[in-house]
């Protein structure tokens, strides 16, 4: 009896050394292929290509969290428009248009031809931009940076899924995984609402700011879903002034319906009262205003040039890390509320978008990988303590 107790030990340990070494396996070799493509990529590309790219991952990375952190400065120093906010957002459109113009000078390009149909799906994108926009806005109004940061970054999980319901993009373990968990990250902040209210803001606007929140990134992944569609479908072909193009036309339309939003709403005439009433003054309120266009741009600009000069797996990279830098910086600047729990939701945020990159990375290894992954293997069969780990 007690020798066929110690042959089912010893069979349990085997099972389980066995599928740690399948863990360690696939780990190296994910390192090992990421190690690989990046020397690879380096090698292929002249110095300024990464220079260039340097500068829009800064963009990125500085912009879009300073273009987050302005809305709400707006708002916590006695703005009160979301219209205007959302119109700032999208009157630099012609910062992207004098860098397009260029392109087709010195890289002797043209104009992609347009049709009825490009037409049309332009201006519906530039439609749902105003109103993602405006979406967002509403959020901003009523929620601390850090936690408009953390739920807007759902639109990842929408992206993934519209993607595969628009595009037939793939989904893979990795892919729902991160949506489960991105979602149970929003979940977390649902229920640490009372820690970090403002004590102006009411339980119902709150509710609604969340509710915006996680509505607007739903329609951002409609419209990276809808761009790819558009790409594929009337473009056919990926280049940087085709990108910067449909981002320019997008650009126009949402600011075409931003302003009828504006007009119809009075908000032009309210801003020189309102500007008078801001924390600061005037020139606080036109600062604020000014930079947020800049910014924006600035960020956008930023995304477009890591599409084309890199991928859109560095693209949700650098999105990951965004989103920490956005509340971390809310933090130390405006003195967002920071419990246990919007870390807790923070970390996990952060895990989700690091199993989305795994599963839209994966794919074939160089054959040293593999050799190497095989020679761990070796070594923990001989009952060492891997030192490797997710």
């Amino acid at each position: 009896m007690q020798e066929l107790l110690l042959e089912k030990g010893d069979r349990m340990a085997e099972e389980v050394m066995t599928e740690t070494e399948s863990s360690n396996f696939s780990v190296l070799e994910w390192i090992c292929k990421a190690k690989n493509m990046a020397l690879e990529a380096y090698k292929s590309k002249p110095i300024s290509h990464w220079i260039l790219l340097l500068l829009s991952s800064l963009g990125m990375l500085v912009a879009f969290p300073a273009s987050s952190l302005l809305s709400r400065v707006y708002f916590a120093n006695g703005g009160t428009s979301k219209w205007i906010i959302s119109w700032a957002a999208v009157v630099g459109w012609p910062i992207p248009a004098f860098i397009l113009f260029p392109t087709y000078i010195f890289n002797k390009t043209r104009p992609t031809p347009m049709n009825l149909c490009l037409f049309l799906s332009y201006v519906f994108l530039g439609f749902l931009s105003a109103a993602d926009n405006l979406m967002y806005a509403y959020a901003y109004a009523y929620l601390p940076a850090s936690t408009a940061a953390l739920l807007a970054s759902s639109s990842l999980a929408f992206s993934a899924l519209f993607g595969f319901w628009i595009v037939n993009n793939k989904l893979n373990v990795s892919v729902i995984n991160s949506i489960v968990i991105i979602t149970a990250a929003m979940t977390i902040i649902a229920l640490d609402s009372d820690s970090d209210r403002y004590p102006y803001v009411t339980n119902s606007q709150y509710i609604w700011g969340f509710v915006w929140d996680i509505l607007g990134s739903a329609l951002h992944g409609l419209i990276f879903a809808l761009s790819e569609w558009v790409f594929i479908k009337f473009l056919g072909r990926r280049s940087f002034h085709v990108v910067l193009e449909q981002q320019v036309m997008v650009s126009f339309f949402a600011f075409v319906f931003t302003t009828i939003g504006v007009i119809v709403n009075n908000d032009f005439r309210g801003m020189a009262a309102e500007a008078k009433t801001f924390k600061g003054g005037e020139t606080a309120y036109n600062l604020v205003i000014i930079w947020s266009v800049i910014t924006f741009q600035l960020g956008v600009l930023g995304a477009t040039a890591i599409l084309f000069l890199a991928s859109t797996v560095m693209a949700g990279v650098l999105n990951a890390v965004r989103v920490p830098i956005t509340a971390i910086a809310a933090v130390i600047f405006m003195n967002d509320p920071m419990s246990g729990l919007k870390i807790l939701s923070l970390v996990i945020t952060f895990w989700g978008f690091a199993s989305y990159i795994y599963g839209t990375s994966s794919g074939t290894l160089p054959k040293q990988c593999v050799f190497a992954a095989a020679a761990v293997r070796t070594m923990n069969s001989g009952r060492f303590p891997s030192v490797l780990g997710r």
